[in-house]
């Protein structure tokens, strides 16, 4: 009698999977995230050309990070969320700026805003402000707005809400993109 209710839950639960619609993907990107990366939407070219004013480091464009996985964030001051994931991200380049470009964009934002936070917070991680129109692939909808870059462009992570990002499974992603 055991046997035919875990015959049941077994059938039931693969049914579920096949017949769900979107179920079978979600399952698929939670166990297997790598397959994910086969499907990411890629950032051409053109899109990394924008001219960026360095705040706490030199001044640049972002087609001269496309050619190693990058941290992208989208932030600013007066964005509570923004601020709050700010202590994760300061650890995260910290055990991973040498494989990593970190490349956060303060948004609506004051430059002296911008320098005093950094200040107050001991923070390091390289800010800029964007100087040239952002690409619509990229440009947030909402803050924070966070893209993690394989060295080909590909969007491996796009996170439109605060987050831990010194959390094991991000380092994991990253472990995965700079092999």
């Amino acid at each position: 009698m055991k046997k035919n209710i875990v015959y049941v839950v077994i059938l039931l639960i693969l049914g579920a999977v096949f017949f769900i619609p979107g179920l079978k993907d979600k399952l698929q990107e939670t166990l297997f995230p790598i397959a994910a990366i086969e499907k990411a939407v890629h950032i051409s070219p053109e899109d990394y050309d924008i001219d960026l004013k360095g705040i706490n480091t030199a001044s640049t464009n972002l087609k001269n990070f496309k050619d190693k996985p990058m941290f992208l964030n989208f932030w600013g001051t007066w964005c509570p969320p923004c601020r709050k994931e700010w202590p994760s991200i300061q650890k995260l380049y910290n055990g991973r700026k040498g494989h990593v470009n970190f490349v956060l964009i303060a948004m609506n934002d004051e430059e002296d805003a911008v320098r005093k936070f950094l200040k107050e917070n001991n923070y390091d991680v390289p800010v800029y402000i964007a100087q040239s129109p952002i690409s619509e692939k990229i440009l947030p909808k909402a803050f924070p707005t966070t893209f993690l870059l394989d060295k080909n462009g590909r969007i491996i992570i796009k996170e439109d809400a605060a987050r831990d990002w010194n959390a094991k499974s991000v380092h994991q992603f990253i472990d995965n993109i700079i092999k």
